[in-house]
Order: C-alpha cells, then structure tokens, then sequence
C-alpha cells in the first residue's frame, strides 16, 4: 500500500474544509441559469406561450440566476 491508500478519509476532509471560489459558483450559475432560460423559452415558444428572442431569455436567465442565488445561500 502506498501513503495515499493508508488514509481514505483524506480526500474527504479536504474537500469538507475548502470553501472554494466564490467566483466558480457565480460563473457556474449564470451559465446553468442561461441554459436553462434558453430551454424554457424555447419550449415555450413552440407552445405558444412566449416568444423565443435574446430580450426573453435574458429576462428569464436573470430571474433563475436571482433565484437560485437567493435559495443557496447559506
């Protein structure tokens, strides 16, 4: 057995301890969020219900990026 094999646990307290960057989560989130609003739109769009265009995704995309940001806060 090597060194990193003797403690199992050692990844894991790592991971427990680092806060990362902040900065990741918030580019994470607006990436996701605009994914998202631009899958929601479309599908929207072939209901009926909104019109597919830059202007409504955006809107939407900020609405999920101030949601989600507010629901995981600590």
């Amino acid at each position: 057995m090597t060194d990193a094999d003797a403690e199992p646990d050692g990844l894991k307290e790592g991971l427990e301890s680092s806060e990362g960057d902040p900065r990741v989560l918030v580019l994470l989130n607006a990436v996701l969020s605009t994914l998202f609003a631009a899958m929601f739109v479309w599908g929207a769009d072939l209901v009926g219900a909104l019109e597919f265009g830059v202007v409504t995704v955006a809107v939407v995309a900020v609405a999920v990026f101030v949601l989600t940001h507010v629901i995981t806060r600590p």
